[in-house]
Order: structure tokens, then sequence, then C-alpha cells
């Protein structure tokens, strides 16, 4: 989860690099989702045996299909609001809002049934969140320039939304391998959004990174680097974790970004961002300490999946 987390940290510089090259957001989003499904699915039909065959979409149950394409309207959905957020405001201010989720989820699980916020993980999301805050902000200094914008910051708290309900609803398409399920959701996010693309710019705004070879050649990285692989790990682990803990574990990707800047951009570490990544680190290890009853609310292994 921390290898997804730090693969997604990317996203938010190299959107914005994207749209300095005549980029849409909604168009970034069509391709990045395009290219990471076609790469995952290429990989999944190369890499299986015949003993791992997938999961034909006829062999699904009708509450499995359902599952699995709401899974794709939410991943759309997501997507298309978080980088438009990133277009629109300050992406510290946009991943402000979209880090809300893991109190989403928190509340959720705890309100179905399906997870118990006991006193270790309570204070652990507590300490992730207040982290998180600390990270983000801490690289605001007096020079920087914050975009507030209204419509940006709706945005990024619906993406928010989008990203608590993907969760929560994961458990629907269990019985699909998890790099199955996760090639047909960036597929299918891939589709909606070029459809999005050509009814609000036109079919010139998604055909235009194929003027553009060094556009072209960046979205190629993304969808592997920043679509692909850390959406594949993304689901394995969060079937692994269940969800009060993904997200908690997720918030490294904050604390992974400035720890890239610092190293690749030679950006500073402020002291607060320093405490906040180590009250995001203590957060992490807390969370896993389970309770006796953990066997309990745990995930059930998934056939064909980890």
């Amino acid at each position: 989860m921390v290898v997804a987390a730090s693969l997604f940290a990317t996203l938010g510089p190299l959107s914005r690099t994207a749209y300095g090259l005549g980029l849409e957001p909604f168009a970034f989003v069509a391709w990045r989702a395009a290219i990471g499904g076609i790469g995952l699915g290429a990989a999944v039909i190369l890499v299986r045996s015949r003993r791992q065959s997938m999961l034909p979409w006829s062999r699904m149950s009708g509450a499995t299909r359902q599952s699995l394409g709401l899974a794709i309207l939410l991943g759309a959905a997501l997507n298309l609001f978080i980088f438009f957020a990133f277009d629109r405001t300050t992406i510290a201010l946009a991943l402000l809002a979209l880090y809300t989720y893991p109190a989403m989820v928190a509340a959720a699980s705890v309100a179905l049934g399906r997870e118990r916020l006991d006193t270790p993980r309570a204070l652990a999301l507590v300490l992730a969140l207040a982290g998180m805050v600390a990270v983000v902000l801490g690289g605001l200094g007096a020079e920087s320039a914050l975009r507030i914008d209204p419509l940006g910051i709706a945005a990024a708290l619906a993406a928010a939304g989008c990203q608590a309900a993907f969760v929560l609803t994961s458990r629907g398409y269990a019985s699909v391998p998890s790099d199955q399920a996760m090639a047909s959701i960036l597929a299918g996010t891939g589709v909606v959004a070029a459809v999005v693309t050509i009814a609000s710019g036109g079919p010139a705004a998604l055909l235009q990174p194929l003027g553009n070879g060094q556009l072209l050649a960046l979205l190629l990285v993304v969808g592997i680097f920043a679509a692909a692989l850390p959406s594949f790990i993304f689901l394995t682990g969060m079937r692994r974790l269940g969800g009060i803990r993904t997200g908690i574990v997720m918030l490294a990707e904050p604390v992974v970004a400035v720890t890239l800047a610092a190293i690749f951009l030679s950006e500073p570490v402020a002291p607060l961002q320093a405490v906040g990544g180590v009250t995001i680190l203590v957060a992490a290890i807390l969370v896993q300490r389970d309770s006796p009853s953990e066997a309990v609310v745990a995930v059930a292994p998934v056939p064909g999946g980890p």
C-alpha cells in the first residue's frame, strides 16, 4: 500500500506538467486510465496460466456485475473530480479535501457493522489525519501562491466521497481477481472520461496528444506507473487490510510526495512536515495492532485473488 501511495503521489505534479503541455484535465483522465487499463489487461492475459484464468463476465453473478459497474462509475467520477480540482486550485488544498475520505470510510464501516473503530484505530485515524494536514500545510510558506477556488475545493470533496464509496463497495466484486477487476475499472474509466472529454471539448481535445510526442511519452509513463501498477497494488492491499486501515496507510502519499520533492527537486522539508510524517508513521504502526476479534471482521479470502 505504501508503494501504491508513493506512485500515486506523483500524479499532482505530472498532471500539472501535462496541463502545461496543452492537455485538458478530462483528457488527461481518459488517456491515463485507458493506457493503464490496456497495460494491466495485457499483463493479465500474458501472465496468467490456465489455473489462474480470468473470471468470465457470463459467470459473474448479477450482483457482482452491478458492483463492478458501480466501481467503474465511481472510479471515473473520482478521477474526473480530482484532476479538475488540481487544475482549479492549489494541489495542497485539493489533497487536503481528498484525504478526508479515510474518516468517511471509518464512519461508514462502523455504521454498516463491517469494522469496529476501537480505541487504537480511532487514535490512529486522528493521528494520521493530523499528520497529513501538517505535511501538506507545512510546505506552504509565505511565498506560496494559494489558489482558493470554491469549485475546485468542492470537486476535491466530491472526489473524496467517490473514493470512500469505492472502498466501501469493493467487496461486492470480491470474487473477481484483483488484476482483472482493476483492468476493467481503468478501461471503463477511460471510456467514460473520453466521452466526457469529447462532449465538453470536442474530439480535438481528446486527440491532442497524438500531435505532441513529448506529451504522449509523458502519458505512457503516467498510464503504466501512476495508473496500472499502483491501482492494482491498491486493490490488492485493500482486500488484505480492510477499509479503515487502507485509508490510514494511504495517507503516506503526501509524505512520499514531500520526500520526493526534497530528493529530486531540492525542496527543503519544513519542521512541521517532518513532525507530520512521523505522526503518520506512528499511526500506520498503531493501526496494525489488531484486536482479538480481528478475525471476525477481516476480509474473507478471495477466490483467484490475493
